[in-house]
């Protein structure tokens, strides 16, 4: 069986904050799995990542109820021409915008937003993320005007960083409020009441502990649910796929192409969405390119050490 082998991929685009993309593949016998918790992230808030690259590569995921997924166009925070090339090369229908990624940026989203609004044409959704950067009443303001701009969000997902500033929120806009990182980043995703702070639920498996632990947070929040990448290669993306393949309703586009996120890849097929869609896999991609895409020694050995670390704690 093939060796864990550690990558890096540059970006596309700088997206919350990164330029290059990092993390581990391991194989096993029910494929292979991607073990890629951000750099920031503690060995702790590191285990759920773990458990889900281990569930892919040593037992493999639940059975799907669909064999392809609606998903959006990710729009980085760049300029309002760029945005509007995004999402027509896209072929989406629905498109996810990120906002507020540096202090006094709403300007630059609202123009943005505006351009994505006219590249989808009236029919299409424009989603915004503001990754938990806002104060309450700046989320307030903030919203209203973007509302105006995208002639009508379909929501904005995590706005502020608590689930008490979310409720507060939701109580004073008329726009659908989405919970991402108060979920995944709990203590205790499967005890955490969003159902008064959030319309949506924003799932993302490698975070959360893989497929199963994900439907599992699904169905204890009790609300809609979109199924998000973690920024992955598509070793990675394959699961967040099987996740959406298997949630028992699906009732907006995922966040799942971000695979255009990435200078380059481990498969020699990536999960790129065609007119929109994904297909949902059985299992991940064999990562054919990695000797491609390699981490340099240093990085690689930082990564297996860290795996060792993480792994000590999930026993």
């Amino acid at each position: 069986m093939p060796d864990t082998a550690a990558y890096a991929i540059p970006m596309t685009a700088r997206f919350r904050g990164i330029t290059v993309r990092e993390g581990l593949l391991l194989p096993g016998p029910a494929g292979w799995g991607e073990f890629c918790p951000f750099t920031e992230y503690d060995d702790t808030e590191s285990v759920p990542w773990l458990a889900a690259a281990v569930e892919a590569a040593q037992e493999g995921w639940p059975e799907p109820v669909r064999d392809r997924v609606p998903v959006n166009c990710i729009v980085p925070a760049v300029g309002p021409e760029r945005a509007h090339e995004l999402v027509v090369a896209s072929g989406c229908a629905t498109a996810k915008v990120k906002v507020a990624d540096a202090p006094g940026s709403l300007g630059a989203d609202l123009e943005r937003v505006a351009a994505v609004r006219d590249a989808l044409g009236p029919a299409g959704a424009v989603r915004v993320d503001a990754n938990a950067r806002w104060e309450v009443d700046e989320a307030v303001a903030s919203i209203r005007e973007l509302d105006r701009a995208a002639g009508g969000l379909q929501y904005v997902e995590q706005p502020c960083a608590s689930v008490d500033e979310l409720a507060a929120v939701r109580r004073r806009v008329d726009v659908r409020i989405a919970a991402d990182e108060s979920i995944r980043r709990a203590e205790d995703p499967l005890r955490v009441a969003v159902a008064g702070a959030a319309d949506v639920a924003v799932l993302k498996c490698a975070p959360l502990g893989g497929v199963r632990r994900a439907l599992a947070v699904a169905e204890a929040c009790g609300l809609p649910c979109v199924v998000s990448s973690a920024l992955q290669t598509s070793v990675g993306l394959a699961g967040e796929l099987a996740l959406a393949g298997a949630l028992p309703e699906l009732d907006f586009a995922c966040g799942l192409g971000t695979g255009a996120l990435l200078g380059a890849d481990v498969v020699a097929d990536p999960f790129v969405p065609g007119d929109g869609w994904l297909p949902v896999p059985r299992r991940a991609p064999e990562p054919v390119l990695r000797n491609a895409v390699a981490a340099d020694p240093e990085r690689a050995r930082w990564w297996h050490e860290r795996r060792a670390r993480v792994s000590a704690l999930l026993g």
